[in-house]
């Protein structure tokens, strides 16, 4: 995936995102880090085009999904959006309906086998044919994240995957993430928060700051000069049992 020279604003004149530009690889998961308001959840709604920007390209092996016809890009790009609504269908008819983009005059037997895979590979089985608000919220999340690997993108979106969950369902679902972008070839991008969540399951970050891009990289972007300058706050990065982690000063 390559982003170039991405800008958006609203019809009032107030510019949003401003020639963002980065790339992620095959199998990578990427982190969009900053402060509230630095346009990491627009970001992503311009990738699904709910929203369109008004300069830039987004290439996902070559082509700019952008441009896409809209039925190419949901078989290109799957959205796990925050906290959203699910429909009162059994979970196996809610997975189902995410095959949608793939299906000509009709279920076919490669949609029903998606759809059992994937409910198997998310430990769901249990749950097919229960209704999701039947759920807890840790389940409803795995539902969502579900209904948008069966849609098999080559690119997932996934805006705060993580911010109604408990400790053990976050690690979980963060978990599934990485596992099947590396199983499958998928590349995610995750606007999230928690940086010590990004440090511990994704590949690259991306630190916005006012709607420009401050850095882009590997591990050694999340440092304390860079969290100084988006966050405004001291931090220091240190490394326990192999795993960098941010500990906010005192």
């Amino acid at each position: 995936m390559t982003v170039e020279h991405l800008s958006f604003s609203y019809p009032c004149g107030r510019k949003i995102l401003e020639d963002v530009s980065f790339s992620a690889g095959t199998g990578e998961c990427l982190a969009v880090l900053g402060n509230n308001g630095a346009g990491k959840s627009t970001l992503l709604k311009c990738f699904s085009r709910i929203l369109r920007p008004q300069a830039g390209r987004v290439l996902v092996d070559g082509r700019d999904i952008l441009t896409l016809p809209l039925e190419e890009l949901a078989r290109t790009s799957a959205l796990m959006a925050q906290s959203a609504p699910l429909p009162r269908l059994t979970v196996y008819d809610t997975l189902l309906l995410g095959r949608k983009p793939h299906m000509k005059w009709g279920v076919s037997q490669r949609d029903r086998a998606v759809v059992a895979d994937t409910l198997g590979q998310l430990e769901l089985e249990p749950f097919a044919m229960r209704y999701p608000d039947q759920l807890s919220g840790g389940e409803q999340q795995k539902i969502l994240l579900a209904r948008a690997l069966v849609q098999e993108p080559k690119l997932l979106l996934l805006d705060e995957p993580t911010s109604s969950l408990d400790l053990k369902n976050q690690y979980e679902v963060l978990g599934l993430v990485r596992r099947f972008c590396r199983e499958r070839g998928i590349t995610a991008v995750l606007v999230i928060h928690d940086l010590n969540l990004a440090l511990r399951f994704c590949d690259r970050f991306l630190f916005l700051h006012g709607g420009r891009v401050f850095a882009c990289g590997g591990v050694d972007v999340v440092n304390p000069e860079n969290i100084r300058a988006v966050y405004g706050m001291d931090a220091a990065v240190e490394r326990v049992r192999g795993v960098p982690v941010v500990v906010p000063a005192l």
